[in-house]
């Protein structure tokens, strides 16, 4: 359970009291079905304490349990976190060792608290490369919880958006060469379904932590449509309250989906009216 900042353990009821930002009425009408995170920062936050990156990284992963027992508080579907990118490994050595050592922890701690809280695990990104151990974590984390329905955490590990476009590109190219399609058979709702995302339906809100102002080669095809906030914390302080003003900046939020004030709610178009 969480615990208020006295040490207390706090009840649902005051953890509502203290969601003032988010209107319980706006939250179950208008809160989004999928929210993306880049959790960036645990470098800078160490930097600024004097204290060595993987301790960056140690309390990035506490901000990380924190933000899916919210978004399984907040009524969310889908939370997508982009944990660890293909360009990641050009860090150093030591620093990709100790990311690998976390992730290990992660599966191997946390895995037994997601099940029972009927969180389902889905990862996506490429495994060809990845070591053994490695590759099999992520499938016991998937095979374990794949029943589960309250929320889908979809890790993002070892992924690049540019990859998996190219990747499914390549797909389409091979059904194309085989007789299984043709191709001008290829529209959106195919393509999309070779992604990695096949099935999931794209972020509502992609938030991003530490200032930076950009995609970092996340979720470019599913993110057209997105809202974007983006928070001058770096990743471990991204908390409860955080996540809480971040969702109701976006239910404040008008989408039009390319048409006009008013044609949409909640992603649908209205009943009577036009697309433009």
């Amino acid at each position: 359970m969480p615990r208020a900042a006295g040490g207390q353990d706090m009840t649902m009821s005051s953890m509502v009291a203290d969601e003032t930002a988010l209107p319980a009425r706006r939250h179950l009408n208008g809160a989004p079905v999928h929210v993306g995170v880049i959790m960036d920062g645990n470098g800078r936050w160490a930097a600024r304490r004097g204290l060595p990156r993987i301790e960056g990284h140690r309390r990035g992963l506490e901000a990380l349990r924190e933000t899916v027992r919210a978004a399984i508080d907040f009524g969310l579907d889908y939370l997508t976190v982009y944990s660890f990118s293909m360009e990641n490994w050009n860090r150093p050595v030591q620093e990709v060792a100790d990311l690998m050592a976390l992730l290990k922890r992660f599966i191997r701690n946390d895995l037994n608290e997601l099940h029972k809280s009927g969180v389902k695990v889905k990862v996506i990104g490429a495994r060809a490369n990845l070591k053994a151990d490695i590759r099999a974590l992520l499938d016991e984390a998937e095979d374990k919880t794949k029943a589960n329905s309250r929320l889908t955490l979809v890790v993002a590990f070892n992924y690049g958006s540019r990859q998996e476009i190219a990747a499914a590109a390549r797909a389409l190219a091979e059904e194309v060469t085989a007789g299984l399609i043709k191709a001008s058979e290829i529209d959106e709702m195919l393509f999309a379904r070779h992604l990695d995302t096949a099935g999931i339906p794209d972020p509502d809100l992609i938030i991003r932590t530490s200032g930076e102002q950009r995609l970092s080669n996340f979720l470019m095809w599913q993110a057209a449509y997105s809202e974007f906030v983006f928070l001058p914390m770096h990743w471990p302080d991204f908390d409860r309250q955080a996540f809480s003003a971040a969702l109701a900046e976006f239910s404040g939020r008008d989408r039009r989906f390319g048409g006009v004030t008013g044609q949409y709610r909640n992603g649908k178009l209205l009943a009577g009216a036009a697309k433009t």
